[in-house]
């Protein structure tokens, strides 16, 4: 079976994906493609997203210049969401993080932690 015809985008043309490290399989993030991100993200070896705030396809680090570089492509069972293991460039949040996953929740203090250390500062990748 060919890869775009088992995708199933959704009524905007997005589809989500997860993106994880090659090494390890730790979720990165979870971005929005479209076809066209898609096909970028294929021809290109490097991830390319629809930022939904922006309106507008964009390379993953392309600001910051932290890339993700694309070592495998899977699809769910029902073609609505894909994983994509990546290389990734120092790190994926835009926050700092190596992950956007930084935040855990701990039950018995009903609260949010931050079980990592940031990566980079964020004022001297995203200059404004």
């Amino acid at each position: 079976m060919r890869l775009f015809d088992s995708l199933q985008f959704d009524e905007r043309g997005l589809i989500p994906a997860i993106i994880a490290d090659a090494d390890n399989n730790r979720a990165l993030t979870l971005c929005y493609m479209t076809r066209e991100a898609l096909e970028k993200t294929i021809e290109s070896g490097k991830v390319y997203v629809f930022r939904r705030s922006l309106g507008r396809l964009m390379m993953k680090g392309e600001t910051s210049g932290h890339t993700q570089e694309v070592r495998r492509i899977f699809v769910d069972c029902e073609g609505k969401s894909l994983l994509i293991l990546v290389k990734q460039r120092v790190a994926a949040c835009h926050k700092g993080y190596r992950s956007c996953y930084f935040r855990e929740y701990v039950a018995d203090s009903d609260s949010l932690v931050v079980s990592e250390q940031p990566v980079f500062d964020p004022k001297t990748a995203y200059k404004e």
